[in-house]
């Protein structure tokens, strides 16, 4: 019997319990954002629901908002399929939370209010600085958001027996992109937050319950496990081995190099894990949020390697393939056998439960992208155009304070309103993109980050003579690049498995643009800020950096 044959039979098994379980999932989180959306809409309640979080609830939450369906789903998928080069993304996306804690967490938290562009416009001119953050912000956002919503059509379309059925997917998609909205438009950052915790709880909860199983199963053996696993990839050792998937030539080998610089860079120009640095109160809160975050993601990574050589030792990396060829069904596929197999109970149970928490994950998670880039195009894009002029004379003070007051209910109307843009366009664009591997469009949107906000955000904390037009041109010389790489790269065009297979136009050999688009970025504000009129107000660098360092007058 065909993989195909076996989910079609399986189906009816699968569906009434994982819709009864997405339910439940989707009840307890709409009654979460009810809650929340019962509080006064001020932009501090929805863009960092009012600074109260503790570290450990803000920790728990930055896991969840990291911890996506690439983590789950992707990486689980793309080492059941490559081995050792898999494991790559589990590194990688750990690894990146060092220099998070180290460079961004605590001076970014200091410098700004709501999002990246606030420290950028700290001691730059707003308008263009905030222009280009926003811009950029919203770009990463929404690749991003592609990835989410890619793993949710994978995941719901196997369990509800759709197999690669398009309807299915189509539903998926647009199901939780309308979701994500709601959860946006009405809770905003309070019920994000609470959202995120939930999904932290049941994702480490049902990794660790599957991590234990696939050890139990191989008697606590991991070379037992590894040797299976060689042996059902079909690649014997080879697949315990690096260059399955990366070093089989030059090309593959800069294509490792640059996945895994986008991976460690990527991170710390995140939008929406930049937000969750202004939920709490304080700097030390923030930084002893991503204690409690690097403790939480390192021990899920671990896990999912385990999950991911077990998938290829237990179901067999031929029949990950056949569910799915970009891997991303490893880990439901991999739960049915722990519980005994298809058309058992515990198979069916244990599979619809993995799918829900994969669900749930996919679900809080474009939950916060959504919340960060509504709050790019709201707080730096629609306010930078909307925001009048300093009124004068006698009433100046009572002035200015109702005009701010104005301006943060039209920045959190403008923020709704937002979200359905772009949901719309995540939709849109992630009906293309139904047969990438999630992990890899992750890749995509970490090495955009890396390229267009890393660059302007560590110039900007560390370098005294930065100036505006060096970080509008450090964004856009790494966003535009990074941009157009990937349209020529072989992802876009030129392989069976690429975006648009029955044309080939790319030029740029590797598959992610980040080892030629980072140092750009770099490079670009290096060169505007030697070519700038004006120079640094080193004034204005002088009191960012006491407060960055201090948190003096920190909002």
């Amino acid at each position: 019997m065909t993989t195909a044959q076996h989910l079609a039979n399986s189906a009816g098994e699968h569906q009434g319990l994982a819709i009864v379980l997405f339910t439940v999932f989707v009840s307890v989180t709409l009654a979460i954002t009810a809650w929340a959306g019962r509080r006064r809409s001020s932009s501090v309640e929805f863009f960092a629901g009012g600074r109260l979080f503790s570290p450990m609830e803000n920790g728990l939450a930055i896991a969840g908002d990291y911890m996506s369906a690439a983590s789950f789903l992707g990486i689980s998928g793309l080492i059941a399929l490559f081995g050792y080069d898999g494991m790559l993304y589990s590194v990688g996306f750990f690894v990146a939370w060092l220099v998070v804690l180290m460079l961004v967490a605590e001076l970014v938290r200091n410098c700004g209010r709501y999002t990246m562009a606030d420290v950028l416009s700290a001691r730059m001119r707003q308008r263009p600085v905030r222009i280009a953050a926003g811009t950029a912000s919203v770009t990463v956002s929404i690749l991003y958001l592609v990835a989410q919503m890619v793993g949710a059509s994978s995941l719901v379309g196997l369990l509800l027996g759709g197999g690669e059925g398009t309807g299915v997917r189509t539903g998926t998609v647009i199901g939780v992109g309308a979701l994500m909205v709601v959860y946006v438009s009405f809770g905003g950052m309070r019920a994000t937050t609470w959202i995120q915790i939930v999904k932290t709880v049941l994702l480490i909860g049902g990794t660790v319950t599957l991590t234990v199983m696939v050890l139990v199963r191989f008697h606590g053996d991991i070379g037992g496990l590894l040797r299976s696993a060689a042996a059902n990839s079909g690649r014997g050792d080879a697949f315990l081995a690096p260059g399955l998937k990366y070093g089989a030539d030059g090309t593959s080998r800069l294509d490792f190099i640059s996945l895994g610089v986008a991976l460690v860079l990527g991170t710390a120009g995140l939008p929406h894990i930049l937000s969750r640095f202004y939920t709490v109160p304080t700097a030390r809160s923030a930084r002893r949020s991503v204690v409690w975050a690097i403790g939480l993601i390192g021990t899920f990574y671990l896990m999912t390697i385990v999950l991911g050589f077990g998938a290829a030792a237990l179901v067999g990396s031929d029949t990950v393939r056949d569910s799915n060829a970009a891997g991303n069904t490893a880990v439901p596929l991999l739960a049915e056998i722990l519980g005994g197999g298809a058309r058992t109970t515990g198979g069916t149970v244990l599979f619809a439960m993995v799918g829900a928490v994969a669900f749930a994950t996919i679900l809080a998670v474009v939950a916060g992208i959504t919340l960060a880039s509504s709050a790019s195009v709201a707080h730096d894009l629609y306010a930078t155009w909307r925001r009048p002029a300093a009124p004068t004379g006698p009433g100046r003070r009572q002035v200015q304070q109702a005009t701010e007051g104005e301006m943060e209910e039209d920045e959190v109307r403008v923020a709704r309103f937002a979200a359905v843009g772009i949901g719309a366009v995540a939709i849109g664009l992630s009906l293309f993109a139904q047969d990438q591997n999630i992990a890899f469009l992750v890749g995509l949107a970490f090495a955009v980050a890396a390229s267009a906000n890393l660059p302007a955000l560590l110039y900007s904390l560390f370098w005294r003579r930065f100036t505006t037009r060096g970080a509008v041109w450090s964004i856009y010389g790494g966003l535009v690049p990074a941009l157009v790489l990937v349209v020529l790269s072989p992802v876009t065009s030129g392989r069976p498995d690429a975006l648009f297979p029955g044309v080939d136009f790319h030029v740029f050999p590797l598959e992610n643009p980040g080892l030629v688009s980072i140092p750009l970025g770099f490079l670009a504000g290096w060169i505007g800020t030697l070519l700038s009129p004006e120079p640094a107000d080193e004034g204005k660098y002088a009191e960012t950096e006491v407060r960055s360092l201090t948190g003096a007058g920190a909002a």
